[in-house]
């Protein structure tokens, strides 16, 4: 039989024994729980990063692309809506006149344009990179290629001014004046019976450690025909601005410049269709190349790969500088061998 104090030595390890018990418990309940908590953080979309940008999101990305026709008659300058956009594509239509299609989804604008006629090559790349094609006019026999091509598309031939998908501004004359409204091109689209969600894979960007290769390369120009384009690196702002016919590349309404994280200047078969000039472009088989990222440039190729235009070397992505891309599409006759680089601005 124990004795009292017996008793008591042996209450007291009970006490203790039940108390390692209790903190044991509530440590594992902790341990628990943070692994909840990183759980939910992971499938919250912390980690997430905006397709065409590279750039990180907290929020999972699943709202659509929407490709807007951008004008860039001289008339037509300053635009607006272009520094929000995610990829610019610069591309000649008629002449020596070029036109913008810009991809949007990062980073919303209340609206942008002006907005402009439709051609093959950019529809086609629109609906390559599942994207929502917003446009204003076409030629009778593209408006039908686009209404039987399977391109979800919303022409402000059929909105004009209806103040919901395009307004015209009264300080400009057409074809230099047709706006889209972005909340517009939404509830559009939702309208046409179009998806306003979809998944897209991430292209290859740089990661923290990784450098950029290449040569110096500060100042960059080129011509298409008469129409002059300038990129200059802003070392201040590790960024390229860009020159349009002399004049820097701004947003109409505050003078917002347009900065660039990465320049793609691609050449590429084009052809002459009808006498008003518009052409026919290879933008499937690739070729040769310049990506200007960090003031240096490298000669790379480029290739249609998944339906995306993007700069390869031996075969393999090169990885994009994450951040806003302008593509620009010249013609072979003059090439990129006719761009002029330069480490000092004149």
């Amino acid at each position: 039989m124990l004795r009292k104090g017996q008793w008591f030595i042996l209450l007291t390890v009970l006490i203790a024994l039940v108390a390692c018990s209790s903190d044991d418990e509530q440590e594992k309940a902790q341990v628990d729980s943070n692994d909840v908590n990183i759980q939910e953080e992971e499938e919250s979309g912390v980690d997430s990063v905006y397709p065409l940008t590279g750039l990180p999101t907290e929020t999972d990305v699943h709202n659509r692309l929407v490709a807007v026709m951008v004008n860039n008659h001289p008339d037509a300058r300053p635009q607006t809506g272009l520094s929000h956009a995610d990829v610019v594509f610069e591309i000649l239509a008629e002449g020596n006149t070029t036109r913008f299609m810009a991809l949007f989804q990062s980073d919303i604008p209340n609206k942008v344009g002006p907005v402009r006629s439709a051609r093959p090559y950019y529809f086609n790349l629109a609906n390559d990179y599942n994207a929502i094609y917003v446009y204003h006019g076409a030629a009778d026999h593209i408006e039908n290629m686009v209404q039987t091509g399977g391109i979800q598309g919303l022409n402000g031939m059929y909105f004009d001014d209806d103040k919901v998908l395009f307004e015209r501004s009264t300080d400009r004359v057409a074809p230099h004046n047709s706006y889209a409204i972005f909340n517009g091109i939404y509830e559009r689209a939702e309208e046409q019976g179009y998806p306003l969600e979809a998944d897209y894979e991430p292209i290859t960007f740089l990661a923290e450690d990784e450098t950029v290769e290449g040569n110096t390369a500060t100042d960059v120009r080129f011509n298409y025909g008469n129409h002059s384009v300038r990129y200059h690196y802003d070392e201040q702002l590790a960024q390229y601005v860009r020159y349009n016919d002399g004049m820097q590349t701004v947003e109409y309404m505050d003078s917002t410049p347009i900065t660039l994280d990465n320049v793609f200047i691609l050449e590429t078969p084009h052809q002459v269709i009808d006498d008003e000039g518009r052409r026919e472009i290879d933008l499937q088989s690739g070729g040769n190349a310049l990506l200007l990222q960090q003031g240096k440039v490298e000669n790379v190729q480029w290739e249609r790969i998944d339906g995306r235009i993007i700069p390869t070397r031996d075969g393999e992505p090169v990885p994009l500088v994450p951040g806003q891309t302008w593509i620009n599409v010249i013609p072979t006759s003059s090439g990129i061998a006719s761009v002029e680089l330069s480490s000092e601005a004149e």
